[in-house]
């Protein structure tokens, strides 16, 4: 096929930032990352900023998060004596003492961001990664909505979404 008469447009680069929402938005307040994302990118549209939610993490992560100078995940957090509703600004170091409850076969964040560097991957450094992380309630319940702590905190994670695109504001 000659590439000259191809229709299909290669793009040459992804935007510099990604804002990415995790979690499960059938699962209460396991959803207030996507949650946070989808109400984020209808105020932060800008040029280099893209934004994407995913229900992976570890290894699958890589694929979404890979080509990115900067990222800002926001997603649940359930802490022993956390506080319903607030906001934790983490950063991938910050998870290397957490306990990783899930799967035995995956990695954690640190662990995929280690692996994919190693493999050469093009990955943020770990003070471009900031982490926005919301504590929740309940992450077991089959629910469409957050539980009303957590939906209270949704514009709070927007804002502080917005105040990482733009640092510069007050």
């Amino acid at each position: 096929m000659n590439r000259a008469a191809s229709n299909i447009q290669v793009p040459t680069s992804r935007p510099k930032t990604l804002v990415l929402g995790l979690g499960n938005p059938i699962l209460t307040d396991d959803g207030v990352g996507i949650y946070v994302a989808r109400a984020a990118a209808e105020r932060g549209q800008q040029e280099g900023v893209s934004f994407a939610e995913a229900s992976v993490g570890g290894l699958r992560l890589l694929d979404v998060i890979g080509g990115y100078e900067r990222i800002i995940i926001v997603d649940a957090i359930l802490t022993r004596d956390g506080e319903v509703g607030h906001i934790h600004r983490l950063f991938p170091n910050d998870l290397r003492a957490s306990l990783h409850v899930g799967s035995t076969h995956d990695l954690s964040l640190p662990g995929a961001l280690a692996l994919g560097r190693g493999m050469g991957m093009v990955l943020p450094e770990d003070e471009d990664l900031v982490i926005l992380a919301v504590e929740v309630d309940d992450v077991l319940t089959f629910g469409e909505t957050c539980t009303p702590a957590v939906a209270a905190a949704i514009p709070r994670a927007v804002e502080a979404v917005l105040a990482e695109l733009d640092p510069g504001e007050p």
